[in-house]
């Protein structure tokens, strides 16, 4: 029967696999959003007639700077085991692909990923791109409704990522 899951396939396996992850901004990027709004406070605080504009500035300028990191770092990756026979998916910020459609996957370095989001780039591939995390995962797709031919997921681990989907790196071979 087509589409169904088979007990001996690898893909079966990723049921037994969770992977998630959060594709937070780097720590050090919060104690520099504070020194640079302690320093747009201050050119507030000098250049305003009013002390009541520098009492405003700072809070609102340290709510921006935290509204701005946590919604960098919302993009959520992670792969959920299927239901009732039904295959896993891989959630990738708001998209979501059965682990069935996955013809290959492979890993990219950090070395490769300006060549991968270069010239080298497919107009109709699916990106999942944060340019602080150095490594990305390639899923080559074989799905004939579907005019995507690969999906470009940034993950910080990428041999997880692949393993939780069921499938062996394409590129370690």
């Amino acid at each position: 029967m087509a589409g169904s899951p088979s007990t001996d396939s690898p893909k079966s396996a990723a049921a037994s696999h969770t992977f998630d992850e959060r594709l937070r901004v780097p720590l050090w990027w919060w104690p520099a959003a504070a020194v640079v709004v302690a320093v747009f406070g201050y050119e507030i605080q000098i250049s305003a007639r009013h002390m009541l504009w520098s009492a405003i500035a700072y809070p609102l300028l340290a709510a921006l700077a935290a509204w701005m990191l946590w919604s960098m770092g919302r993009t959520q990756i992670r792969v959920a085991p299927g239901a009732d026979g039904f295959p896993p998916e891989l959630f990738a910020h708001r998209a979501h692909l059965p682990v069935s459609v996955i013809a290959r996957a492979g890993s990219v370095p950090a070395t490769a990923k300006s060549a991968a989001l270069g010239r080298q780039l497919d107009p109709a591939a699916y990106l999942v791109h944060k340019f602080w995390v150095k490594t990305m995962v390639l899923l080559v797709l074989d799905d004939p409704d579907d005019p995507t031919p690969y999906w470009l997921v940034s993950t910080r681990h990428p041999e997880r990522l692949i393993t939780a989907l069921g499938l062996t790196d394409a590129a370690t071979r």
